[in-house]
Parts: C-alpha cells; sequence; structure tokens
C-alpha cells in the first residue's frame, strides 16, 4: 500500500506543505510523482493536472468576484463604521464581550462576505479592552476561528455557498450523487461540535484572567491604526444595501456569481463606488482570493490525476481489507486520513476535491450513506482551517491579537484551535457516520 501511486502523491504533496514549501507547488509535484509511479509519463501526468483544473473554474470564478465585492465594500468604509461602532459599544464581562466577537465574525462568511479582512479594523481598537478585562487571547483566538469556519460550514450564504457546491459537485465528480441532499442539513453536526469547543474554551480552559504588558506598542510589520472617526454617509448605506442584495439573490437564485456582481452593480448605480474604480476593485479581489482560486483549480487537476492513476481502487481494495465491515473503526480511519491531508495543505476548500477523490470509493466499498459521506467529507476538510498554522482561518486571528507582540501563532491560536475544534469535530464526524 505504502507504493500506491494516490498515497505517495498525499505523501509528497503534505509533506512538502509540512515543509513550507507553497502549497500550489506541492500540489503539482505530488501530482507529478504520484503519476509518474502509477507508469504515467511526465507530459501524460501534466496534461491531466492542467485539464482538470478546468474542473473548478466555477469554484475560482466565485472567489475573485467575492473577494471584488469585498474589495468595494470595504473602499466605502462601510465595514469600518459597523466595527466602530461596535468596538466602541461592546459592554458587559469578557466572556460576553468573546461570544458577540464570535457571533459578529459569523457575518464575514456569510452577510457581508470580507473574510479576515474585518480582523485589522475590529481587533485592534479592542486590545486595550481586552488588556483592561484582562482576557485570554487564547478564548479570542478560537472565538474568531469559530466564527470564521461555523459561517461557512453551515449556512450555504456567500463563502458558505462556495463550500457546499464544491463538496456536492466533487462527489458528483466521484460517482456519488447529492444533488437531491441539502448539504446544510448534514454539516450542522461539525459546527455543532465547533460550538461545544468554543464553549469549552470560553467557559472553562481560558476563563482564568491573564495578564498583558500594555506598554509594549505594536510590533512585526503591524501599522497603528486609523483612528479616525468615520461617521454614517450615503455611500455607506448604498454599500449595506449593495451587500444585503447581493445575499438576497444568492438566496433565491443560487448563483454566487450573479449575486457579486448584483451587489457591485446597485454599489456603481448608486455612487457608492466610481465606475472608473471598478477595474481597481477586481484587481483587490485577485490579489485578496486569488491564490485560493488558483489553489482550487490546482487542487481539482491534483484530483484528475489522482484518479487517472487507477491506484484508488487499489487503496479501497487495502483499506476494505484493512478496517473490515466495522464502520466506526472505517469513520475513524478517513478521518483521520482527513486530518493528515488537511493540515498540510490548511485549506478546506482546497482539499475537498482530493478527499472526495478517495472518500467515495472508500464510502461506496464501506456501505456509508451519501448523508454520512458528505458529513465525513465536510468534516475532514474543516479540520484544515481549524487548526493549520497555514490556513487564514488562524493566521488571521494571530495577526489581530498579535499587534503589540504578545500573542503566539502557535501555542495561542493554533494549538488552542486544534484542541478545541479537531478534536471535537472529530468526534462528533465519526459518531455521525456511524449513525446516518
Amino acid at each position: 500500500m505504502l507504493t500506491n501511486p494516490v498515497v505517495v502523491a498525499v505523501v509528497v504533496m503534505v509533506g512538502l506543505s509540512l515543509l513550507k514549501l507553497n502549497v500550489l507547488l506541492a500540489l503539482i509535484l505530488g501530482a507529478v510523482t504520484g503519476g509518474l509511479v502509477s507508469g504515467m509519463t511526465l507530459v501524460d501526468t501534466l496534461e491531466i493536472l492542467i485539464g482538470g483544473m478546468g474542473g473548478n473554474a466555477e469554484t475560482a470564478l466565485n472567489y475573485i468576484l467575492l473577494g471584488a465585492l469585498a474589495a468595494a465594500i470595504h473602499q466605502t468604509g462601510a465595514a469600518k463604521i459597523v466595527t466602530q461602532k461596535l468596538s466602541k459599544n461592546l459592554k458587559g464581562t469578557g466572556r460576553t464581550l468573546i461570544f458577540i466577537i464570535a457571533f459578529v465574525s459569523i457575518f464575514s462568511q456569510n452577510l457581508i462576505p470580507v473574510h479576515i479582512a474585518f480582523i485589522p479594523i475590529l481587533i485592534p481598537p479592542l486590545i486595550s479592552v481586552f488588556n483592561k478585562l484582562k482576557i485570554d487571547r487564547r478564548a479570542v483566538a478560537t472565538a474568531l476561528t469559530f466564527g470564521l469556519k461555523s459561517g461557512y460550514i453551515f449556512i450555504p450564504v456567500g463563502y458558505g455557498l462556495i463550500f457546499h457546491n464544491i463538496i456536492r459537485d466533487e462527489m458528483g465528480l466521484n460517482g456519488m450523487d447529492v444533488s437531491d441532499i441539502p448539504i446544510w442539513q448534514i454539516l450542522w453536526i461539525p459546527s455543532l461540535a465547533m460550538l461545544v469547543g468554543l464553549v469549552i474554551a470560553v467557559l472553562i480552559t481560558y476563563r482564568k484572567p491573564r495578564e498583558y504588558d500594555e506598554n509594549t506598542g505594536t510590533k512585526f510589520g503591524y501599522k497603528s491604526q486609523d483612528e479616525t472617526e468615520v461617521t454614517l454617509s450615503r455611500k455607506h448605506i448604498i454599500a449595506l444595501i449593495g451587500a444585503v442584495s447581493a445575499l438576497i439573490v444568492q438566496l433565491i437564485m443560487g448563483s454566487l456569481v450573479f449575486g457579486a456582481i448584483v451587489g457591485l452593480a446597485i454599489m456603481v448605480a448608486g455612487g457608492a463606488i466610481k465606475w472608473s474604480n471598478l477595474d481597481a476593485m477586481v484587481k483587490d479581489g485577485v490579489g485578496m482570493m486569488g491564490f485560493i482560486a488558483f489553489v482550487m483549480l490546482v487542487a481539482s487537476g491534483f484530483g484528475d490525476v489522482i484518479r487517472e492513476t487507477g491506484g484508488v481502487d487499489a487503496l479501497v481494495d487495502s483499506l476494505s481489507g484493512i478496517i473490515g465491515e466495522n464502520q466506526f473503526f472505517a469513520a475513524t480511519g478517513m478521518i483521520i486520513l482527513g486530518l493528515f491531508i488537511t493540515m498540510g495543505i490548511g485549506t478546506s476548500f482546497g482539499t475537498v476535491p482530493i478527499i472526495a477523490t478517495i472518500y467515495v470509493p472508500l464510502a461506496f466499498e464501506l456501505g456509508f450513506s451519501p448523508a454520512a459521506t458528505i458529513l465525513l467529507i465536510g468534516s475532514a476538510a474543516a479540520l484544515g482551517d481549524a487548526g493549520s498554522p497555514a490556513s487564514d482561518s488562524t493566521l488571521g486571528p494571530t495577526a489581530g491579537l498579535n499587534i503589540d507582540g504578545q500573542h503566539d501563532h502557535i501555542w495561542d491560536t493554533c494549538v488552542a484551535t486544534f484542541t478545541h475544534f479537531d478534536i471535537p469535530i472529530m468526534i462528533f464526524g465519526i459518531i455521525g457516520a456511524v449513525i446516518l
């Protein structure tokens, strides 16, 4: 089994990612290695890789346009005025504040899909508040990551619509049609697991006061924040109308592309952004989301190469022989394999094509239902974003909380999020897959 081209491709890809090689290069080299091990020529392998990239073209376009919409919202200052009001009016105990931050973070994936762009606006002004209340910033890191992830895992709008469509499409490409199953009706399970982890982190693990030095200033290239007061204006209202309209169109039409275009059109027509600035908006969208879009394209090609090697069937047979018919052990093995893959890449979106290629044939062989397979794929994919050092869902919180050099990325963010999110997701995913 260790010489199986699928295993070799995944090991090379994950190993190179863990060695901090750019994930795009890691995916390409992993695919090439797997193709060569299977007996394909280098030319054939590259042709399959490039030809398969079109499988995620719509997803890549979704990312670019969503990035353009986020850039437009950011430029108008609508996001800033919301976060300034929040930073001034958030009151109550430290725990209440943390839960409010988690709730607000969910909106960054769905209602106003700016992803991690809100963190440098909202969090730095609150650092002094955290210090006064002696809040353990590890609890804030878990709250931010909770919002960044649970918002798209469960809610089928914005990034959630992209995530659910990727799962549906990749399962279909591998022979399991789940077009008649609402993905969100399954993925509430890992979202619930994350909620449990958040409650444990805030109320138990990190409940004790923690002292921070308030005289360290800002470090690590993080610029002092613009404290200029922004007042509500007509362009802010137009921008928010555009964002809400994009949300409504997504829900009605089921198209993130059309929703983003409508949102941008409303902002231009209402004067929130100028026609001449649209080019800059799209470029900012490419800058913000272009890398993730390319990861999705290459990941789709990687999946095609894996399928063409013929190693998937052999791997399924080998694993079936080892696991037998025990679905509990099978689900456990599949989740651990998913953890291995996603922790290396650090993105749940980019790993779905890879996981689906392996999981769907295994699910057929081991008798898992389509619903259980959705849960296994969604849970395994979520593991990387929740605890990987390479994930923007961990890098974003660290960037906001470490402006004074007192919050460590690995020990204060990644260990906290892995412990409180990855472990519950694995437990809930395994049990849920056996039951469904």
